[in-house]
């Protein structure tokens, strides 16, 4: 697993590619160096959905996995080929575990927990 951070620069539309199969590219880049990398990424199956909810110019914080594939052409010419398959795409800054619709039930507030009041009574439990 892999994670890279840059600003989105294009989402384009997903692409069936046969019955079983439908995948969406994106294009992430990394401004961090003095020359920025325009990086291509692809989303597989249920994972097209997750960039719903995001633009371009958003920053992002990328999690994917590096596939590797040979290709041999008709010609006998053997090729190779990358894909970076993403799995999360996260705005930066919103990770951590806070849910995307906020927070619910559980408290996030900085508050501490009420301490546990010390009771006058002893037990004579042994534990």
């Amino acid at each position: 697993m892999y994670k890279f951070q840059g600003k989105i620069k294009v989402i384009n539309e997903t692409q069936e590619i046969s019955e079983k199969f439908k995948k969406r590219e994106f294009v992430v880049t990394d401004t961090s160096s003095m020359y920025p990398q325009d990086v291509m990424f692809q989303s597989v199956q249920d994972k097209c959905d997750m960039l719903n909810g995001y633009g371009v110019e958003d920053q992002v914080e990328v999690s994917f996995n590096l596939r590797g594939r040979e290709w041999t052409s008709p010609d006998g010419v053997v090729k190779y080929f990358n894909t970076l398959d993403a799995w999360r795409i996260e705005k930066v800054g919103q990770g951590g575990g806070i849910p995307a619709a906020g927070p619910s039930d559980m408290s996030l507030d900085a508050q501490a927990a009420p301490a546990a009041k010390a009771t006058e009574e002893k037990d004579d439990l042994p534990f």
